[in-house]
């Protein structure tokens, strides 16, 4: 089993492309367009995920044409290649890009990827539905785009909560795209029910307190539903204290399925072997469940569905 894990190679199913840019890259685009980066700049211990968010000001700041989300996109798949990553998907949320219309921004993210990743749309929580209407809308002629994300954290000033974007991701789903949300990041197990019965998630994107609530936790594995784990990037905003102290192992005792992933490389400064490093350092990991986190993320790659017109 642990030989056909690494014939496999490495799978990468969470990885944002705003996140992941190469670091010369960034001071690449960031001086061609007069955007100041701080030094240190990225994640660190503790931050929280809100202030891990605002991070995103300065890669979204030089990432406002297609060119340059193209460029990024291509330099993301070359380097997943170099880690060792067979099964990449990268996800962001086009309508945070500008310099041309949506359609436009994708289009160049599936360019730079050239058919060597799928590419996951992202709604944000507190965006209105139908802007999430416009992602599937979008997805609708563009095979290349193989699921729907709802990204970044619930606030209390949002007017829309999880439940409201039940429609859409139906819709989604009806489309045939995978349907991933972020929930449970440090959160109440609760909000990871409602993404999967509600929103008919396949994936679930963090749920670092799935095991908080024994009912949550049976869902998940009734349902077949993998978890994406982020084992640096839940350090960094506080959802565990470190590494070492993620359940990941006893959560493949439990029967949830689950797989290793990056999140956001050039924030975390990491990369897919640092963190498949980082799950074989667990206490209570195995080489036998390590084989079961490569073959699930495998096998957790969304592939789009044909439907009937």
């Amino acid at each position: 089993m642990a030989t056909l894990g690494v014939a496999l190679g490495l799978s990468d199913l969470h990885r944002h492309l705003d996140g992941s840019l190469r670091p010369a890259t960034l001071r690449q685009l960031a001086a061609q367009q007069g955007v100041i980066v701080a030094e240190p700049f990225g994640f660190y211990t503790g931050m929280g995920l809100q202030a891990a968010l605002d991070c995103f000001r300065t890669t979204l700041a030089v990432l406002q044409s297609p060119a340059a989300v193209r460029q990024v996109a291509a330099e993301i798949c070359e380097d997943a290649a170099q880690e060792g990553v067979t099964t990449l998907e990268i996800r962001f949320a086009p309508q945070l890009h500008g310099g041309a219309s949506l359609g436009a921004i994708v289009d160049a993210a599936l360019e730079g990827i050239g058919g060597r990743a799928g590419l996951v749309l992202c709604g944000l929580y507190g965006e209105p539905p139908e802007l999430l209407g416009q992602l599937v809308r979008a997805a609708q002629t563009r095979p290349g785009v193989v699921g729907l994300d709802l990204a970044g954290a619930p606030a209390p000033g949002h007017r829309y909560r999880l439940a409201d974007y039940a429609d859409v991701f139906q819709a989604a789903g009806q489309l045939g795209l995978g349907r991933t949300v972020h929930a449970g990041e440090g959160r109440p197990p609760a909000e990871i029910a409602v993404a999967i019965e509600r929103l008919g998630a396949e994936r679930i994107g963090h749920g670092c307190t799935v095991l908080h609530d024994p009912d949550v936790a049976a869902l998940v594995v009734a349902r077949g539903v993998t978890i994406e784990v982020n084992l640096t990037s839940n350090v960094h905003v506080g959802a565990i204290a470190a590494p070492a102290e993620h359940p990941l192992p006893q959560w493949i005792d439990a029967g949830i399925r689950a797989c290793v992933c990056t999140d956001n490389t050039l924030m975390s400064h990491t990369s897919a072997p640092a963190e498949w490093a980082l799950a074989q350092a667990l206490p209570g990991m195995t080489l036998a469940k390590l084989a079961h986190l490569r073959l699930c993320g495998h096998k957790a790659a969304f592939q789009r569905q044909a439907t009937a017109d």
